[in-house]
């Protein structure tokens, strides 16, 4: 029964080498768990939250071609042509409920299985995953469109050559999974390798453009293991257009943004302060006369950005805004998603 907490993945930047491992596409999607009782269907997003209401055109499918009684962990995708369409997939969450259901008609979702974690009175939690594969196969021999079985190999020649290939379908990369693992709910117990590195990060604010006309970059922030939200950088580098247009999706988020706000004092204090620079508001560390006032929003943003590196717990350079995360909240945006290369030594590098 619901809520169970999905398992997540690390990023890293090659395919693990050796044996143990399977592989998979990485879908660009909402992570989606499928609970199944009888006639009785819900779908829960990864932070818990229902999606059911959303997608009304997957519970017939599943119905029919799923297991009478069972959890199956997948991804929720839209699909526009011959591509994935996370853009359309996120229109699909709106209050309306006519908006939803036009929707369903004219951008409809299909279903991704990749994992099973229960079926009838069984729980495969702890099961290893070459066997939760295996059953997850035989659950899924009646499934139709819009409902799938994801590709899987244990070939890594085959993995590397998925992503190159699948990138143009719109897929994110390939997910890489012991086969001994069990299945552990909310840790980071298996890895991604994607074609570009990113994060889902909390929008803790803005600042406005230096000509004034529209959002110049969004402040950045990722929550540590005590659970203190740290400002993590900034994204940036929007076009005139796409200035204003932020301008217009992050004011609903500004009344009283301030109040709870966790960098409250940060904005209140005084400009002169010794660790000014690596706080949001306060005057560049390098240029004094930088305005780089700042205007706060209500912790309930979260944007996936991509970033190049990652120095001292920051974004190295400016990240760029992907899209919105609707199906993530605040608190699961923390420093674990990162994958920080550790520096080499000055000593090694002039050793080599």
């Amino acid at each position: 029964m619901p809520p169970v907490a999905p398992m997540l993945a690390k990023a890293t930047e090659a395919l693990p080498e050796g044996e143990g491992m399977i592989f998979e596409p990485k879908w660009d999607g909402f992570r989606c768990l499928v609970f199944r009782d009888g006639d009785e269907v819900e779908l829960g997003s990864r932070n818990e939250r229902p999606l059911t209401r959303y997608f009304p055109e997957l519970l017939d499918p599943l119905r029919a071609g799923l297991p009478q009684r069972c959890v199956i962990d997948g991804e929720i995708v839209v699909a526009s042509g011959d591509r994935l369409d996370f853009d359309a997939l996120q229109q699909r969450i709106h209050p309306a409920a006519s908006r939803v259901d036009r929707l369903s008609v004219e951008t409809p979702a299909s279903f991704v299985a990749f994992d099973l974690l229960a079926i009838g009175d069984r729980s495969l939690l702890g099961e290893p995953f070459h066997e939760r594969r295996a059953q997850l196969e035989r659950a899924m021999g009646k499934a139709e469109a819009p409902i799938h079985l994801t590709p899987a190999t244990t070939d890594r020649a085959e993995a590397a050559d998925w992503f190159v290939r699948f990138e143009g379908a719109g897929l994110d990369g390939v997910m890489a999974k012991p086969l001994d693992g069990t299945y552990e709910q909310n840790k980071r117990a298996q890895f991604k390798v994607k074609h570009r590195r990113t994060a889902d990060c909390v929008v803790a604010g803005f600042r406005m453009h230096k000509d004034g006309d529209g959002v110049g970059s969004i402040l950045l922030g990722l929550y540590d293991d005590a659970g203190q939200l740290h400002h993590v950088g900034v994204a940036s580098s929007f076009t005139a257009r796409r200035r204003k247009e932020l301008l217009g999706e992050l004011s609903t988020h500004m009344d009283g943004g301030l109040e709870q706000h966790p960098w409250r004092a940060w904005a209140e204090q005084e400009s002169s302060s010794a660790e000014a620079g690596r706080m949001p508001g306060a005057p560049s560390r390098w240029n004094a006369k930088k305005d780089l006032s700042w205007t706060p929003l209500r912790i309930e943003l979260v944007a996936e950005v991509a970033f190049e590196q990652v120095q001292n717990g920051r974004f190295r350079h400016s990240a760029r805004l992907v899209h919105w995360r609707p199906d993530r909240d605040p608190p699961s945006c923390t420093y674990a998603q990162l994958d920080e290369v550790p520096p080499l030594e000055l000593a090694e590098i002039f050793k080599s």
